[in-house]
């Protein structure tokens, strides 16, 4: 496509760019509770199993099932999804700074729980609005851009967390992370504008599709299921290794939450957001002229990665393990901007902040409510063996367990040429 064609507005610039620190917001918030795990399991007297509960089910199982609705509600052609991104922002991070307050396990799950219904009104509203805006052959780049706010997000929580907890404490660490969100939730309503797609024309009469009638439409899709099926699987693995991963470093490598913040927080997420933007470049570039190219770099990266994390968790040398790991923590963060376009480009216009939806039930769900949960299990179940290393023997499955998502993606590449912006 005539790149000229294809040049975004600046208005469109700047909305991507209000929406990336809304994103990094998202995960900051989302995120900082890993770094935080240790302490807070040591203050409160936790078993793995509930740090795994705390850090992962008890935000996804929420954020996944209000996700569905709220997304219907900005697919409708009447919602500012400026404003509800702004009201979604205020939510979670004035919960999040409830997480501080928390005198027991229950009050913190329940605030976490809040963070969690928050959050669910953000994504799916963002990556509709992109789609709007944003050409199709520009999209994978667009979307890789949002996606930085994951990497970008994790890396502050890790650092400004990390050093918060070794300073203040995981109490004030929680109070001074979530205040921040709700001025800038005032800067989204001052700068987003939803256009509106009211005169959509036929889209606008379509906006009105039951929320189950949409998802059975998406679920007919081949390659949209395999797309729920890799992503559900890529965000399994990210979120259950992010979390022990840190306590990996804190425990068999002696590391403080500061040390392991600045550290493994620093260096894994520009790695992160190398992987992330350069993810979409690739698409953009290659997968224009073949669409099967779109997630052929995810598919491969997935499956390098694999020996190399292995190999990281091996050593004893925490400066070898963060090296190596850097690698994987690149490739593995391939795919954001080639499946959440495809996650856009597979669906008609009044069904996209759905696709996001049901695309983040599946990853969060499966991905964070279940990925640290269940190493934490099995962590759990390994302990009476191998001690304050069970997080390694973990890890080593984790690792091992990326070859699944690669294979999807591959999977998938054979069926965009068919199905993707079928819809326009």
């Amino acid at each position: 496509m005539n790149d000229q064609r294809s040049r975004l507005d600046p208005s469109v610039r700047r909305m991507l760019l209000v929406l990336l620190v809304v994103y990094i917001f998202n995960f900051l918030d989302r995120q900082i509770v890993n770094i935080l795990a240790e302490p807070i399991g040591r203050d409160l007297k936790l078993s793995d199993t509930q740090l795994g509960l705390m850090t992962g089910l008890a935000f996804a199982l929420f954020y996944t099932v209000l996700g569905l609705p709220i997304a219907r509600y900005a697919d409708r052609p009447t919602t500012d999804r400026g404003r509800l991104i702004a009201a979604a922002l205020t939510i979670w991070s004035g919960m999040t700074a409830l997480c501080g307050l928390a005198q027991n396990y229950v009050q913190l799950l329940m605030a976490r729980i809040g963070v969690g219904v928050g959050e669910a009104g953000c994504t799916p509203a963002a990556h509709s609005l992109i789609a709007d805006r944003v050409p199709p052959d520009r999209r994978p780049g667009a979307m890789a851009f949002y996606a930085l706010g994951i990497p970008v997000g994790s890396l502050l929580g890790m650092m400004i967390g990390g050093y918060l907890a070794d300073t203040l404490g995981w109490r004030k660490a929680f109070t001074l992370v979530g205040l921040p969100g709700i001025v800038m939730a005032v800067i989204v309503l001052l700068l987003v504008k939803d256009k509106g797609r009211a005169k959509a024309g036929p889209v606008s009469t379509q906006g009105g599709v039951g929320m189950f009638s949409a998802l059975g439409q998406l679920l007919r899709s081949p390659a949209y299921l395999l797309l729920l099926a890799g992503a559900s699987a890529s965000s399994f693995l990210s979120y259950g290794k992010a979390t022990w991963t840190t306590i990996f470093f804190q425990r068999s490598y002696g590391m403080s939450p500061g040390e392991v913040g600045f550290t493994f927080g620093l260096w894994g997420g520009l790695a992160g957001a190398l992987g992330t933007w350069l993810g979409g470049w690739l698409a953009d570039r290659y997968g224009r002229h073949d669409r099967r190219h779109i997630v052929t770099a995810p598919a491969i990266g997935m499956a390098l990665a694999v020996p190399i994390a292995i190999a990281a968790y091996q050593s004893t040398d925490w400066r070898i393990s963060l090296l190596l790991l850097m690698i994987p923590s690149v490739l593995n963060s391939l795919y954001y901007g080639p499946v959440y376009s495809s996650a856009q480009g597979l669906v008609p216009l009044h069904q996209r902040a759905t696709s996001s939806a049901l695309l983040l039930f599946g990853q969060n769900l499966i991905g964070l409510g279940l990925g640290p949960l269940f190493f934490g299990m099995l962590s759990d179940w390994l302990k009476p063996e191998y001690g304050a290393d069970s997080v390694r023997y973990v890890l080593y499955g984790a690792a091992l367990l990326g070859l699944l998502p690669a294979a999807l993606y591959w999977q998938l590449g054979k069926r965009l040429n068919a199905e993707l912006d079928r819809h326009g």
